[in-house]
């Protein structure tokens, strides 16, 4: 790469993030639903049409937004896991650490929280590059989950027949090799997790739950029940 490209695309990477970072302060004080292509521009100093070689539409900077949430959120989770599991903590333990973990990211990035789980923006689609950045967060609970399987066994939660066909595509598509019985368990712990946290974040435990953090690590660990963390275990 010859030094003249180097520079182009150092420059290229700052601008970006200077977009970027300006476009999450507009988060913050106005909502993503008014989120303003010029409004980022002016505040930069910049040309519209010069913003618009970066990101053409306001749709293209709020899926950049959202992926890069989805991706912090999703890399606290992970670390989260890749801790516990070294420090060699039983499967109860990794799994509230990865909760704590996005309970805490949440705390701390709770506009870019609203961008991901708040109410959706009108006029947006999220296009498919947004899949797996979402997914990364699920697909930690299923990992802890499926250590936990393989290792000690898990207290496999009965099936209702009537959801069997379900719970086996669903096992088959987001975490073979585990057993169907688990898979509604986990789908409903994963959003339950995100529930817990949206109630704090907007708001709703206000006048009702008051120690917030020991509340929210016993619900984590009612959620570890269902999905077969706890209790007697079997294979």
């Amino acid at each position: 790469m010859s030094a003249v490209r180097g520079a182009r695309e150092r420059a290229r990477i700052e601008i970006t993030a200077a977009i970027k970072e300006e476009a999450r302060k507009q988060l913050a004080a106005e909502g993503a639903a008014k989120l303003s292509l010029r409004a980022v521009a002016r505040e930069l100093g910049m040309a519209s049409s010069a913003l618009y070689r970066y990101f053409p539409s306001r749709d293209e900077l709020l899926t950049a937004l959202i992926i890069d949430a989805y991706d912090s959120v999703g890399e606290s989770a992970e670390v989260a896991h890749r801790a516990a599991r070294a420090d060699a903590a039983p499967h109860l333990a990794r799994w509230t650490a990865v909760a704590h973990a996005v309970r805490d990211w949440a705390l701390a990035h709770p506009h870019e929280y609203a961008l991901i789980y708040g109410s959706p923006v009108p006029g947006y689609n999220a296009p498919q590059a947004t899949i797996g950045p979402a997914s990364r967060v699920g697909l930690v609970l299923i990992a802890v989950v499926g250590e936990a399987f393989r290792t000690d066994g898990l207290a496999v939660p009965p099936l209702a027949d009537e959801l069997r066909p379900e719970a086996e595509r669903m096992v088959a598509e987001f975490a073979p090799g585990l057993p169907p019985g688990v898979a509604a368990p986990l789908i409903a712990a994963w959003s339950q997790l995100f529930g817990l946290i949206s109630f704090e974040i907007f708001g709703q435990f206000q006048r009702v739950v008051e120690a917030r953090e020991i509340f929210f690590r016993e619900a984590v660990t009612e959620l570890a029940r269902t999905v077969g963390l706890l209790g007697h275990r079997s294979s």
